[in-house]
């Protein structure tokens, strides 16, 4: 009898064609939740567009917050 294979969840491939993310996309870049990042992105933390209805994070807009978060300064505990 054969036992079946766990299943492994491959990286997500950064695909070079894209210019723009979904909101749930940039969110597994960030590897942060969905929520969260509607968050961040309805704050204006992190840059977005709206095409039609949708909305979609450009995608040098994921660097660039992480970029933000390096550079601020350590908040106290």
């Amino acid at each position: 009898m054969v036992e079946p294979r766990p299943t492994v969840a491959l990286p997500e491939t950064a695909d070079p064609s894209l210019v723009l993310l979904t909101v749930e996309e940039a969110a597994r870049r960030l590897r942060i939740g969905r929520t969260t990042c509607f968050r961040l992105v309805l704050a204006g933390e992190i840059e977005s567009v709206t095409v039609g209805r949708l909305r979609r994070v450009p995608v040098d807009a994921v660097p660039a917050y992480v970029a933000k978060l390096r550079h601020r300064p350590a908040e106290a505990a």
